[in-house]
């Protein structure tokens, strides 16, 4: 039976028709199964193509060995911070005559009388002299050059009366400077240095006098931790500060510590060089789990986001509409992005602590930021694991839902926290030790949300002013009633109305999007259910409503 030839085109058309159809849904039944794959969790991923859960192996290995590695550096860390807090102790009984033992504010202690301050400043030079023969730790001058050094800033010149409240001063100011070295404090130079006209205030044009020197230690406590001492260069200021004029000269101490390699050390023990050589090489293992860690997961998203652009390519065309922004956020795993700047501080703060071990480095503070943030993040990271199951997914879902609302109700009661801050600092602050600058009224108010220091903040105002006691009433008590009463009530209910919301969707459905409309008809049968499995957390759960969730 022959063919008519008019009615060839036609049929090639729908044979074209019906391969394009043919294709199509082939590359449907492919994206659907690879995206269904991508949303399963890894035991699911065993069960369905026997995907050994590498990453989730590696983050428990991690844990542990970025745990270690903490309390490792913690410890030495311990040790050199309570150095650094003697030391300044130490400093501060050593050079400051009558130092109580305790801080009376800001500053160490106060003068009230010339002759205490003639006798302070001659006090730090005695001490400076004799440091050797009085000193209890392993202190000496940083070399023969070095010395006190001596500065006073004053006005340039000026008379005085207050009896006649005459006052004629050039506020421009002048700083003189003397340098004593160690060996002409030694000599007959000492007397005639000291008894110089330098020496010789003029307390009404005195704005403050500065003592400097700097002085060398070494920790040998580090040895009983089995570790290599440190050298320390301790750069020490000692103030006298009469801006005030106020018949109060105010002493500050400050001691800036840093920490530098021993030139040359010799150690006769051998012990402390292996135990160096061996948290060594645990760091390095560290360094390379954390190095397989973030290849891991940096290919994770990489494959995301391309398994993201087939299936918004694939929607436009079959579906003629874009996908939501929504549902290509569902493909950006926010877990990796944590584990993989984790894995980076890991890998920085390790490289740091291997540097200090070996006494190339002395950047303490940098590497236990470091170190902490990242634990930190990698202890957070395992949320996502338990996250996998309905019962423990409740908080990530619960702090996803609430966070937009959170964060719009935290700007509008900021300002509100603003403006008491504000109002508190000028009021209060010439009446109250917690009001004295901006940073510490925050503080303050922060405590009395969380209903600390209450009766202390009201008991410790000055009733020097009835008007400011009467006011400071009114506003403490009206930012307690308003925070703690009104704006707290809300914030929790905010996050209560998302937790209900939560398990409500969790009984009834979460909202369907085009992501899950698309995924919903499809079934995985062509997967394995294999009931043996070589790892212990992939054993098979019971069916249950956990389905419910799609888990990123």
């Amino acid at each position: 039976m022959e063919i008519p030839l008019k009615s060839l085109p036609g049929g090639r058309a729908a044979s074209g028709n019906m391969m394009t159809q043919s294709d199509l849904d082939l590359k449907e039944t492919a994206l659907k199964e690879d995206l269904k794959f991508y949303f399963m969790n890894p035991c699911e991923k065993y069960r369905a193509r026997r995907q050994i859960p590498w990453k989730l192996a590696l983050q428990i290995l991690k844990i542990l060995m970025v745990t270690t590695q903490l309390v490792f550096f913690g410890l030495s860390n311990q040790l050199v911070v309570s150095f650094k807090e003697e030391n300044t102790i130490a400093f501060k009984h050593l050079f400051l005559k009558g130092y109580s033992g305790t801080d009376e504010d800001d500053y160490s202690c106060s003068i009230y009388t010339q002759q205490d301050a003639y006798d302070s400043i001659f006090y730090v030079i005695n001490q400076y002299r004799h440091l050797k023969n009085i000193s209890l730790g392993t202190l000496g001058y940083e070399h023969e050059e070095s010395g006190l050094k001596i500065c006073k800033q004053q006005y340039k010149r000026g008379t005085m009366l207050p009896s006649n409240d005459t006052l004629n001063i050039d506020v421009s100011t002048e700083t003189e400077c003397i340098l004593l070295k160690p060996k002409e404090l030694t000599g007959k130079k000492a007397e005639l240095k000291l008894n110089s006209s330098f020496f010789n205030l003029e307390f009404y044009r005195l704005i403050q006098l500065e003592i400097s020197f700097k002085l060398k230690g070494i920790a040998l406590q580090t040895i009983h931790a089995r570790e290599l001492p440190d050298c320390y260069a301790f750069q020490n200021t000692i103030t006298f500060n009469n801006r005030a004029h106020s018949g109060k000269i105010k002493i500050y101490f400050d001691s800036d510590t840093d920490i530098q390699e021993c030139k040359d050390w010799h150690i006769f023990n051998s012990v402390l060089q292996k135990n160096t050589q061996y948290i060594l090489v645990f760091d390095g293992f560290v360094i390379l789990s954390c190095l397989a860690s973030l290849i891991l997961c940096t290919r994770s998203i990489i494959l995301a986001w391309r398994l993201q652009k087939r299936f918004v390519t694939f929607f436009l065309e079959k579906y003629k509409r874009r996908v939501c922004y929504a549902d290509r956020l569902e493909f950006l795993n926010g877990w990796y992005v944590l584990v993989i700047i984790s894995d980076v501080m890991t890998i920085i703060g390790s490289i740091l602590k291997m540097e200090i071990k070996a006494k190339n480095l002395t950047s303490y503070d940098v590497c236990s930021i470091l170190l902490g943030t990242s634990t930190l993040f990698v202890w957070v990271g395992v949320i996502r694991y338990l996250g996998y199951f309905q019962t423990y997914n409740v908080l990530i879902l619960t702090m996803q839902a609430s966070l937009p609302k959170v964060l719009r109700f935290c700007c509008c009661a900021g300002m509100i926290y603003l403006g008491y801050t504000f109002c508190g600092w000028i009021v209060l602050g010439p009446y109250h030790e917690k009001f004295e600058d901006l940073n510490t009224v925050a503080e303050c108010l922060f405590s009395l949300v969380n209903g600390d220091d209450m009766f202390a903040t009201f008991a410790q105002i000055q009733q020097k002013s009835s008007l400011v006691w009467m006011f400071s009433r009114l506003y403490l008590y009206s930012f307690i009633s308003l925070f703690i009463y009104m704006i707290l009530s809300l914030f929790i209910a905010l996050i209560t109305d998302s937790y209900d919301t939560i398990k409500k969707y969790q009984q009834s459905g979460f909202p369907v999007t085009d992501l899950h409309e698309f995924l919903k008809d499809h079934s995985s049968a062509g997967y394995r259910k294999d009931r043996t499995f070589p790892f212990i957390c992939c054993c098979r759960r019971q069916e249950s409503d956990d389905n419910l969730i799609l888990i990123n």
